[in-house]
């Protein structure tokens, strides 16, 4: 099958988009090979009115609704612009969640399925998330089943964190591959998203991220503020749990306004970039694999002072890219929804209960159908192959 895979996350960089060729192999997993990967950036009245209407502001209804038809069409163009002359047999769009309160089971993702149906002319999977949500569960995080197919091995203790504008990370200690139900995931904080917003702040909007750490690396960490950011009960909290922009975006710039503004903005960026590599450490030791493979993805594997930080603080495991493992780390999540996808139409219910906390597993999506019996028809001959 020939998929595109869609994700835009809370860093709010654009839109991942990954054309991506998917065959089942007879050990229950898959064979994937990206064909093409793309970021397309928000245009920027567009990237405006998402900031406008996301935590801590208080979005309308009329400004959600908005939203979610403006996406659609920027996925619809993302996905047609990845897909290039190629036939796509179907879409998995995650879209953009607008809002996330995983304790109760409240989520939602926006970017309309049926303007990216129209566009590509192929059926997408969509709403993954809640599903879980309507099983109990948090909603989040759904990867780890992919990661546990890309990753784990059940003869080595391995870690696949992705570092996007939340951290996320999957546990898969000895054994993950035989017995699912070994496997621990959750988020554990802030990634980049707090860094991001430090910057866009300071420099007015001229700068979106600290490129490779440079302002970090120039600054000194205060350990008083950085005493207090890790004083914040969630990061004390037992899994099942997930986070988001609710928390550790601008609201958290905010609580410690006072303390984050008396310093420069190297030694804030520092404080910050701390805070992530520190709490990511503390949540590998939690689950007891410090010492061994980690493999990491998202925007954050380009911030050379964040990862250094990371190598300090678990001087006993290796941490490398996902590339490691042939995976595209700028384009892991993207493939991930479009596995996702391709379980979604076979009917598997391939959600980790024990990782979202929801009562059982469930079938995850929605379907925007597009001529979709003869293409359930392909997926049943090449799943028998």
């Amino acid at each position: 099958m020939i998929a595109i895979g869609l994700m835009s996350g809370t860093s709010l960089d654009g839109i991942d988009a990954a054309l991506v060729e998917i065959c089942p192999t007879p050990e229950g997993s898959y064979m994937l090979d990206l064909r093409r990967f793309k970021t397309v950036a928000f245009e920027a009245d567009l990237e405006r009115d998402l900031r406008a209407a996301l935590a801590p502001h208080a979005g309308s209804v009329h400004a959600v609704a908005s939203l979610h038809r403006r996406l659609g069409a920027a996925f619809a163009q993302a996905a047609a612009n990845v897909a290039g002359d190629a036939h796509v047999d179907y879409v998995a769009s995650h879209g953009l969640t607008i809002y996330h309160d995983g304790a109760s089971s409240i989520t939602l993702q926006i970017g309309d399925a049926f303007a990216i149906r129209d566009a590509v002319r192929a059926t997408v999977c969509y709403d993954f998330r809640s599903a879980d949500c309507a099983a109990g569960g948090e909603g989040a995080p759904l990867v780890p089943c992919v990661d546990r197919l890309l990753f784990a091995h059940d003869d080595d203790e391995r870690v696949a964190v992705n570092l996007g504008g939340i951290a996320n990370l999957t546990a898969m200690p000895r054994g993950s591959w035989s017995d699912p139900s070994r496997i621990a995931a959750f988020d554990s904080g802030p990634a980049n998203m707090a860094i991001d917003e430090l910057i866009r702040r300071r420099t007015g909007g001229l700068r979106r991220c600290d490129q490779n750490g440079e302002f970090a690396r120039s600054g000194r960490c205060d350990e008083a503020v950085l005493g207090a950011l890790r004083a914040d009960p969630y990061f004390s909290q037992a899994p099942p749990k997930s986070t988001g922009r609710e928390r550790f975006g601008g609201a958290l710039l905010d609580r410690l306004a006072t303390r984050l503004d008396a310093l420069s903005i190297e030694d804030a960026a520092a404080t910050l970039t701390e805070l992530t590599a520190s709490t990511v450490a503390d949540a590998i030791v939690s689950v007891g694999l410090d010492r061994g493979r980690i493999f990491l993805s998202g925007g954050g594997v380009h911030n050379a002072h964040l990862l250094a930080r990371l190598k300090a603080r678990l001087p006993n495991a290796l941490i490398e890219t996902t590339a490691a493992m042939g995976v595209d780390p700028d384009a892991k999540e993207a493939l991930a929804f479009a596995v996702l996808g391709y379980e979604t139409l076979r009917g598997r219910a391939v959600s980790l209960a024990q990782v979202t906390g929801a009562r059982t597993a469930v079938v995850l999506g929605a379907i925007a159908p597009y001529q979709l019996a003869p293409l359930l028809a392909r997926m049943e001959n090449e799943c028998r192959l």
